[in-house]
């Protein structure tokens, strides 16, 4: 199938781990061109590293994307080195997974900084520019999390909700302007992140991370838990032009865990 990805320029937050950079790897086998965007220079700078190894040139930019100054400043570099941003993907920020009777009014605060502004920050210059030109695709990785209220990730999941709205809004407002918007929504993928919120569980039920690890996979219907290179498998097809008439979904990927109607 050809997804017609070819010289593509495609920006992907949170690129340097995880989602972020099985995501870029991708799209860069679908001959796409990658700009990189994340807070941590070292984790960029690994992750053009691996990336190299594999025969691929990626451009990557440093930027705190709470900051819209900052974001900003980060999408008009990476569209001075190669062009308009054509395609959008979002997988950068993540709030702390806090259980229930930890939270306080600042963690609800700091959650919607870390997962729904550094998400914004960069969708609102970029969809505008999309919109001009007439043509464009953002995916939002979002979260399961926003749709099924866990007692570990009330504040995240909070800000996962509302990222889904916002996909939807902004998929009917600039779908009359060429502009598709989508969003997936993973539960437990196998990333460093993973590991922070098996720790919150575990504190929740007084026991090991080992367990509540091994408790997950036994529930998964699939029989395992989701691989970085699942999700991105779903973010390249809804980017490309074989997804032409999907805009506005929010898509589920737990495996089936949560059987939901939607």
């Amino acid at each position: 199938m050809n997804l017609e990805l070819t010289g593509k320029h495609v920006l992907v937050t949170g690129g340097s781990r995880g989602i972020g950079l099985a995501c870029a790897r991708a799209f860069l086998r679908e001959g796409a061109r990658v700009s990189l965007a994340g807070r941590t220079q070292a984790h960029l700078d690994a992750a053009a590293a691996q990336l190299r190894a594999e025969g691929h040139a990626v451009g990557g930019y440093s930027a705190d994307l709470c900051d819209a100054g900052a974001a900003l400043a980060m999408t008009d570099a990476a569209q001075a080195a190669l062009g308009p941003i054509d395609i959008l993907v979002n997988s950068a920020g993540a709030a702390r997974r806090t259980p229930f009777g930890e939270l306080r009014p600042q963690t609800w605060q700091d959650a919607m900084q870390a997962k729904f502004f550094t998400y914004i920050n960069v969708i609102d210059p970029v969809i505008k520019g999309m919109g001009q030109r007439g043509a464009g695709a953002i995916v939002n990785i979002v979260g399961m999390g926003g749709k099924v209220a866990a007692p570990t990730h009330l504040a995240g999941g909070a800000a996962n909700a509302a990222l889904m709205l916002a996909t939807a809004g902004l998929a009917a407002a600039y779908g009359p302007h060429g502009v598709r918007v989508n969003a997936v929504n993973p539960a437990l993928t196998l990333t460093d992140r993973m590991a922070e919120g098996l720790a919150a569980e575990a504190r929740l039920q007084q026991r090991s991370a080992e367990d509540v690890l091994r408790d997950a996979q036994a529930r998964m219907p699939l029989g395992r838990i989701a691989k970085p290179e699942d999700i991105a498998d779903a973010v390249v097809f809804l980017s490309s032009a074989r997804a032409g008439y999907i805009s506005g979904a929010i898509i589920s990927m737990d495996g089936a865990a949560v059987p939901l109607v939607v």
